[in-house]
């Protein structure tokens, strides 16, 4: 499955879902951008933008919600040993309490990897941040220096689903 994203103004964006009907479009907001997100096997409709193939993924994308997207360099020898990482611990997330949707995606062009995920509310995954789970799932993370496979440090966007209808 592919994935596509790209950035702009709510205005703009908005008339994508007209333009292109078979397309489930998911948009998000973080500050004062929005972002357009879309999976599917054809090619990518927007003129510039991300590409990601999506490796590993559970649960189903909502309209609404909080989403989490940890963006990760990672060197072209390393991604095998990510990928595994990300894939034995995904069980571990899927499990928690508002929990609806992850995708790990690597890039097209470039090394920055996503590992999205998408939960009920901010709540939800602050208690993920804060649970058991989420400590056995990092615990080679923290402040300690990253592994050797990444290019840089990692860092993450959230965003808020955006209500169509407001």
């Amino acid at each position: 499955m592919n994935v596509f994203m790209t950035k702009g103004t709510f205005d703009f964006l908005k008339k994508l879902p007209e333009k292109h009907t078979t397309i489930d479009f998911y948009f998000m907001r973080e500050s004062g951008s929005t972002l357009v997100y879309y999976e599917n096997e054809e090619k990518n409709i927007f003129a510039s933008g991300k590409e990601y193939e999506t490796v590993s993924q559970s649960g189903t994308l909502h309209e609404s919600g909080y989403v989490v997207m940890n963006n990760i360099p990672v060197a072209d020898d390393g991604m095998a040993t990510f990928e595994d990482k990300f894939k034995q611990n995904q069980q571990s997330v899927a499990s928690m309490p508002g929990f609806q949707a992850f995708r790990l995606l690597r890039p097209k062009k470039g090394n920055t990897y996503v590992v999205m995920t998408q939960w009920r509310s901010e709540t939800d995954f602050e208690n993920w941040k804060n649970s058991d789970q989420f400590k056995q799932a990092h615990k080679d993370g923290g402040d300690v220096k990253p592994p050797a496979y990444f290019l840089d440090r990692p860092f993450v966007t959230t965003y808020h689903m955006v209500d169509m209808d407001e």
